[in-house]
């Protein structure tokens, strides 16, 4: 079920040249319009400059470098053409952040050197009054104020590298499931296609067989003729029971392909699935449940699922399990624990793959939540996550 308040947030995600756009206009207007009549020697020129300065953030970051290098060149004008020092020079800082976070890493160093020239140069043009009292001080306070938004442009890398990351990481983990499910349906399918062959052959000979028999036969023992159609209906009928259960299964197997992604609705279906294939488990629900992105809904059902299988691997016999959905006021907390001796059948005997924990932790680092799995004190394992509501970027 689609929150509403993932809408405005999708908005801007899908359009983000607009709201790059009106970001600049609203820069434009406290940075350039409203201070123009503070420049008394240079209103026009203070306009024209400013405004130059400030459009080109509105692609600092569908093109970063060729912005960048339009406010390099505005600047060099800016010392040539206007007498007062600009408040619009803050789209300098802008631009050294988003060069810094979103063009290559080349364009991020001339970006910081550029910046760092145009201290110096702009406090010998509009501070070189005193060398001591006006020119270093203010020189060093730009010098720092680039630095710092050169360092906040490399920390948004560093968080877009990450998120981009993990993302590609889910993906994966999502295809390598789906690929897996694939072929385990694609095997049982044809083992299916084989039965349903032997069921019919093998029918249809013994059919023909008591048929032509039955006919042979009726001429001289009409007996014999009744229990040769008393077969042919039993084998009939036991061939149409096999068929049915045969083509049941491949009907259930063809509609899961369009089946919707399980939310955290579908994790009571999945405890009850899990009970009828043996396992003592138990679902525990407490607090109001709480709108939750789709996204870190299927994290949830997907971290049970994925516990649930676990415990069915490696619990052992006669073991117990316990899955509880805990709605806090900040995160949905989950929690599947059991009493088997699953915590030294996970490490002891892995399958080899050792993608189950290392995915429900990425699961829940991608929408910004916690995992926590080990063995438990008094024996059995337990995984507890945290889905944060806002989970949301």
């Amino acid at each position: 079920m689609e929150n509403p308040l993932d809408r405005p947030g999708d908005r801007v995600r899908r359009h983000p040249f607009a709201v790059d756009a009106a970001f600049a206009g609203a820069v434009w207007f406290f940075a350039v319009l409203l201070p123009v009549d503070a420049y008394w020697q240079s209103r026009g020129t203070a306009l024209l400059v400013g405004t130059f300065l400030v459009v080109p953030l509105a692609w600092r970051r569908r093109a970063p470098v060729a912005a960048g290098a339009a406010v390099v060149a505005v600047g060099l004008l800016e010392l040539v053409l206007s007498p007062d020092f600009l408040a619009a020079n803050v789209a300098v800082l802008m631009m050294i952040y988003a060069l810094a976070a979103y063009a290559p890493r080349w364009a991020a160093s001339a970006g910081i050197g550029a910046g760092l020239v145009g201290a110096l140069l702009a406090s010998l043009r509009y501070w070189n009054y005193d060398m001591t009292t006006s020119f270093v001080p203010v020189a060093l306070a730009i010098g720092v104020s680039v630095v710092a938004a050169w360092a906040l442009g490399n920390l948004r890398r560093a968080r877009l590298e990450q998120v981009a990351a993990l993302e590609e990481r889910a993906q994966l983990l999502e295809l390598e499931r789906d690929q897996e499910m694939r072929l385990a349906a694609t095997t049982e399918r044809a083992r299916i296609a084989r039965e349903l062959h032997d069921v019919v052959a093998h029918s249809l000979s013994v059919v023909i067989a008591q048929a032509d028999g039955g006919r042979y036969a009726g001429r001289t023992d009409p007996s014999a003729a009744t229990d040769a159609l008393e077969a042919i209906a039993a084998t009939g009928r036991q061939a149409l029971t096999d068929m049915r259960s045969l083509l049941g299964v491949l009907r259930e197997g063809g509609g899961e392909e369009y089946a919707p992604q399980p939310d955290v609705a579908a994790i009571p279906a999945l405890v009850e699935d899990v009970r009828a294939s043996g396992l003592d488990v138990d679902l525990i629900v407490e607090g109001e449940p709480q709108p939750l992105p789709a996204g870190p809904q299927l994290a949830a059902y997907r971290i049970v699922q994925e516990s649930l299988t676990n415990v069915l691997k490696h619990a052992g016999p006669a073991s117990r399990a316990w899955v509880r959905l805990q709605w806090r006021p900040d995160a949905l907390e989950l929690s599947v624990l059991d009493d088997g001796r699953g915590a030294s059948a996970a490490m002891v005997s892995s399958d080899g793959d050792g993608q189950g924990l290392r995915g429900m932790a990425e699961r829940a680092r991608l929408h910004r939540g916690r995992l926590e799995a080990g063995p438990r004190h008094g024996g059995g394992f337990g995984v507890h996550a945290a889905l944060p509501y806002g989970a949301g970027r």
